[in-house]
This record gives C-alpha cells, structure tokens and sequence, in this order.
C-alpha cells in the first residue's frame, strides 16, 4: 500500500501469521507457472530474498502452499511452500519434505544470518530452492502477492495481447519510463505489484510499510485527506502530485487513478527516487494506468475469456481471417472510424533473455500508446509486436503517428538498450481494410530488415518506397532460381570456395555509380585493389559491367542472401 494504505487489507489477520482458522488448502495453479527467477523479479525486496537455489532460477512455479505448523510437510511438484510458522531448526522438516516432493521452493521466515546459513546448509543437502522472508512481513501478503504472479503468468495462445506481462512487470515498464518506483493497488489499497529497487536507500519508510502490509503514517494520511488527493483520485483522469514531506519520512510522488469508465479500479503511485522524475512521466502513467484497468478488469472477472476472445479477434482482424464486426460489437468501436497499424521489431540476438525483453518491449509500447489514443490494442504475432489504433480521428496523418513510433522507438532505445524498428501502415477508412494496414507495416518491416536502412529506425512507406520495392524484387529473385544469371551465381560461388570477397567489391562498386575511391573507402581497401577484383570478376564469369541490363541485373541478384 502506498499512501492511501490506513487500514490492514480486509479478510487478513493484523499480525503477522494467518487469521483464525484452520488454513484453506490452496488450489494449485493451472500449469505454465512462472520460473523461479522471474518470481523473485516480480516480488523481491522488500519482502522475500533468495538464499540458495540449487536447482537454478529456472525451476518452474507452479502453485503456493501455506504450511501450517501442525500440518505435516507434504507438497505437490513445483509448489512454493510458504512455511508459517517455522523459524529457524524448525524449518528444517519443510525444506527436506521439500526436496523429497519435488516443491520448487521454500519460504522462511530468519532472524539472523546464522539461521540463514544453517537454513541454506539444509536446503542445499534437500536440493530446494530457499527464500527468506522479512521477519516484520505479513505472510497473507506473500502469499497474495505470490499467487497474482503466478495467475498473471503467460496463457501462451497466439496473438497475445499486454495481458502477456503481469502486473509486475508493467510496474517495472512504468518505472524504467518514469525514473521512480512504482506500487499499484486496488480500490481496497492492498498492493497487488511494485516495482524492483537496486537501491534500498531510494525506498522511503511509506512505501517500505505499504509492500510489507502495515499502515502508512496516519498524519501524512491525514495531510492527503485534507489536500482533497483522494478525491481528486476519484473524480479525474490526471496525474495528481504530492510533495515530499521530510519530517515524515516521504519523498515526492505522483499518483494516478486505474479507471474503467467512471469507475475506479485502482491506483498507481511513483515515488521519487535519488534522481527526479522524468520529463514525460505523466504521460508514462497515463498510458500505465489505461494498460492497468484492462487488468483489474479481468481480475474481477476471473475466470473470464474476455482478454483471450479479444486477442484471437484481434489478430484474426490483423491477419484478414476475421471480419471486424465481432471485434467491434466485442469491445464498442465504431467500425467505420479510420483506423491504422504499426509494427514494430528486434533482433532476438540483441538480447539475452527473450521472454523477460518482449514482455518488456511489449509493455512498453502498450504504455507509451495508450497514453496517445485510448483505443489503441497491442498485441503479439511472433516475431512482431503490432499496434491496432482504431476509432482514429479524422484530423490524424501519418506524420503524426510516425512521431509516436519514434517515440516508442527511442524510450526503448534509452530504457532497455535495445534497438526496435518500427513502421506505419496506411490509414485507412475503417476495420474492415485493417489488414491493408497491417500489409503495409509488414512490407516495411521485411525491407528493414534487408535492405540497409540507416537514416530512420521508424518509416512509413512513403519514407523507403524505393528500399521496400528493392526488397520485394529480391525477395522474389530468392524464390526463382529460374530468373538468375548463372554468371552472377557462379561468381558467389567462387567466392565462397576461395573465401574471396569479389561479388562483395561488384556491388560496392555499382552502388557507388562506378566511383571507385568511394568504394574502395567503404570497403577499406586501396582503389587499385578495387580495380584489380572488378576485371577478376568480369574475366571469370565473363559479365560485361559497360553494359546497363548486367548493372542493373547484378545490383539485384548480389544483395541476394548468402545460400545456406
């Protein structure tokens, strides 16, 4: 809970065990879970830190047990065993039922450094994983907190939309865009995710105490209710800011509400590290807060179809194999408003985990468009992430969205060290010519990615037409073999056997217009060196580059890909 946080979440006990009661047996999670690894990404500090893990952080999750103390230890393959009650040796029966069952983890609660090294030892012998939990957390939040990451986890159907990336990891995506530290709650201001801190010096004694399930300052609390933020909250859209108040411990914040139509869901709040706020940060929480309600909204609906009916529609519109009536009777747009899609793209070898960088990716396109055009739907269909932005405004041109896919383009660049592609289709006259659209971003994607296009990361067609039509002349060269010139064919060849760089030189040569210091330069070699290959080349294969028909035939069949 972050400001907002007075009263203990209703239903939980106020200490730090479970309420009264027996303790209700959990209902496993359906599987895929979520690797170890990606847990402690979503939960982490404050409230749990890895001791050991022998197996790795990419054993797989896939339920929560609760353990209570005069339950004997027996657990299910995969589960996470939050162990209540057992401090120190008396955890130790847990953490060997653990390894015998196959749990993929144990929580504990530890005192010292001393039982945690103990606690280890064991684990280790067991071959569990083992977290420790704060002594001063409240097991009913690490375990809600625990199973929203697991329930939250990937579906795997096709066509995914930014249901894809938990809430979590949209905590994350409004942090990096933001620069602070992020919590997001419900209407009852139980936390359900926040963002890592690499800094504990950054994390202010309010956010600390909200994650960890105690109140927040009951005088700040009090300072908002008179300020009127919580109303605000309730009555409006906009970014709401506190200031920072020393002497109770608080750092500045902003705060924003989760609505679905007049009807608020929840709450976002950045907390203000050691460094300010990013410029745009109202804009990144708009766009979060959009992204958060179409969460909460399945969350209240669980189990629901809805997100998974409006993904398959989605890209069924996308890839014309649906009319767009249903996906507009499903979710209200007017079908006959302009509409337009872009494209975006990255070299999976640009990263070093996939899954973790498109959900990123994926999250960070979906905030930076929702805050541009509420409509907009962003959605998944391997390799590339594409944006529906239907229900366009008349006045819209194509200048204008390009500028928001460099928009797009450079907070990834900057945030995530990654270098994303983008393109703008056509806008057309409504849903129904949306896989015009979507032709179109492809076709620009494709010559992006093989012709060499330096002077944009983000394009509309009428930016490289010409680059776009080279790359579909080549592309169809590619399929027929029939259309070659053998000549040209065997000069690669050669090349190939002599590890020889002759057909290299020809096209360096023809796309510089024949100036051979220019590209001899972008070749690196001396001009008569240049010179030498392209009468070596014309003496083996006996092509004739005076004549315009061989240029033009070699321009293309050279930039032809390597054969496999």
């Amino acid at each position: 809970m972050d400001p907002a946080a007075a009263e203990p979440p209703s239903g939980t006990g106020t200490g730090h065990g479970p309420g009264p009661g027996p303790v209700p047996v959990p209902v496993p999670v359906p599987v895929p879970g979520v690797s170890l690894r990606q847990l402690l990404m979503s939960l982490g500090e404050p409230l749990v830190e890895l001791q050991t893990a022998p197996a790795g952080l990419d054993v797989e999750i896939r339920s929560v047990a609760l353990l209570d103390p005069e339950d004997p230890p027996a657990f299910r393959p995969g589960e996470l065993v939050l162990a209540i009650g057992a401090r120190g040796r008396a955890a130790f029966p847990a953490l060997r039922a653990g390894g015998r069952d196959g749990a993929a983890a144990v929580a504990v609660k530890v005192d010292s450094p001393e039982q945690a090294g103990a606690l280890s030892e064991t684990a280790v012998e067991a071959g569990v994983a083992l977290l420790s939990v704060r002594g001063d957390a409240r097991w009913e939040q690490v375990n809600a907190l625990a199973r929203a990451a697991l329930d939250d986890a990937p579906p795997g159907h096709p066509g995914e939309g930014i249901d894809e990336g938990d809430l979590f990891s949209l905590a994350q995506t409004t942090a990096v865009l933001t620069g602070g530290i992020v919590s997001i709650e419900d209407t009852a201001n139980r936390v359900l995710a926040y963002s890592r801190s690499t800094d504990p010096d950054e994390v202010d004694d309010l956010r600390r105490l909200s994650i960890l399930g105690w109140q927040g300052p009951e005088a700040y609390l009090a300072k908002l209710r008179d300020w009127g933020v919580f109303q605000r909250l309730r009555a409006s859209d906009e970014v709401i800011r506190i200031d920072s108040h020393p002497e109770l411990g608080i750092r500045r914040r902003l705060a924003v509400a989760i609505r679905s139509g007049n009807r608020q869901l929840g709450t976002i709040w950045v907390q203000e590290g050691s460094v300010p706020l990013t410029e745009r940060s109202d804009q990144a929480l708009l766009g979060a807060a959009r992204v958060a309600a179409l969460h909460l909204v399945r969350r209240r609906r669980e189990p629901s179809p809805d997100l998974t009916l409006t993904w398959t529609l989605l890209a069924g519109l996308l890839e014309g194999s649906t009319r767009p009536q249903p996906l507009a009777t499903h979710l209200g747009l007017d079908a006959s408003r302009p509409s337009a899609v872009l494209g975006f793209s990255y070299e999976a070898a640009d990263v070093t985990t996939p899954e973790l960088t498109r959900t990123e990716v994926t999250n960070l396109i979906s905030v930076h468009t929702a805050a541009h055009h509420r409509s907009a739907l962003v959605t998944r269909i391997d390799p590339r992430i594409y944006v529906l932005l239907p229900q366009l405004p008349p006045s819209i041109d194509v200048a204008t969205l390009r500028a928001w896919g460099h928009e797009i383009a450079d907070a990834a660049h900057r945030h995530l060290g990654l270098s994303l592609r983008g393109s703008v289709g056509c806008i057309v006259p409504g849903l129904a010519r949306v896989p015009e659209s979507r032709r179109e971003a492809d076709r620009i994607l494709d010559a992006m990615a093989s012709v060499d296009v330096t002077r944009t990361t983000v394009a509309a067609l009428a930016d490289i037409e010409a680059e776009v039509l080279v790359s579909e002349l080549v592309t169809l060269l590619s399929a027929h073999a029939d259309i070659r010139d053998s000549r040209l064919t065997e000069l690669v060849a050669h090349d190939s056997r002599h590890q020889g760089r002759l057909a290299e030189s020809v096209l360096a040569y023809l796309d510089a217009f024949g100036d051979v210091r220019v590209a001899a330069a972008q070749l690196h070699v001396h001009p008569n060196t240049l010179r030498y290959r392209i009468r070596r080349a014309e003496q083996l294969t006996g092509l004739d580059l005076s004549r315009p028909e061989q240029r033009l035939l070699a321009m293309l069949q050279l930039r032809l890909p390597p054969a496999t």
